[in-house]
């Protein structure tokens, strides 16, 4: 049985390109959300301010969970250490909530230059495979082909810098939004 080499370069290919697609939209999509949490983030910052107990309201992760923990200091049997036990959850749910898909570009960057590096050897293995057939003889068809190959390995690079530096970018503004609702934590009491 023989394995269709220039087919799995292909393949290669287009899964590359296809997680090229993945991180442009997980990247925008997490720009957008950590661009409408920070805007909340300022208002209950201002609110917080304002007030000791301030009014929270918003459908957002760190609105709900905020005023949450708010509501709870306000119930009649709220003790100190039930008070302490939910900021936990609540920092945990709003950490999941800001980390999501994040994972995903975390795969991308692992991943890009090793299929980047498999679809180069697949390529070269079909040069060789045409090569040994006898069906090139012009040493310039040979270069082309494997100029063809490493198109796979610079996909590969080039996807995984991409996805390195949005992924920082990215965790670098959700550690700000989650310290931040961390602060909010500490600073609201009843």
């Amino acid at each position: 049985m023989q394995l269709d080499h220039a087919y799995l370069h292909a393949v290669c290919l287009q899964v590359l390109y296809g997680a090229l697609a993945v991180l442009a939209f997980v990247v925008i999509e997490r720009l957008v959300a950590y661009t409408i949490l920070g805007l909340r983030a300022r208002r209950i910052a201002a609110a917080i301010r304002a007030s000791a107990v301030p009014e929270i309201r918003g459908g957002d992760v760190l609105s709900r969970s905020l005023a949450e923990y708010i509501d709870a200091q306000k119930a009649p049997e709220a003790t100190r250490a039930r008070v302490e036990d939910l900021s936990a959850p609540l920092f945990l749910q709003v950490d999941a909530n800001v980390q999501a898909r994040l994972w995903l570009l975390d795969t991308i960057v692992t991943a890009a230059p090793l299929l980047g590096l498999l679809g180069t050897i697949l390529g070269i293995m079909d040069t060789f495979n045409a090569l040994s057939s006898g069906g090139i003889s012009d040493p310039s068809a040979v270069s082309r082909g494997i100029a063809a190959a490493l198109i796979a390995t610079a996909v590969g690079i080039g996807t995984a810098l991409a996805g390195l530096l949005g992924h920082n970018l990215l965790h670098r503004q959700a550690e700000h939004i989650t310290e931040g609702f961390k602060g909010f934590l500490l600073r609201t009491t009843v």
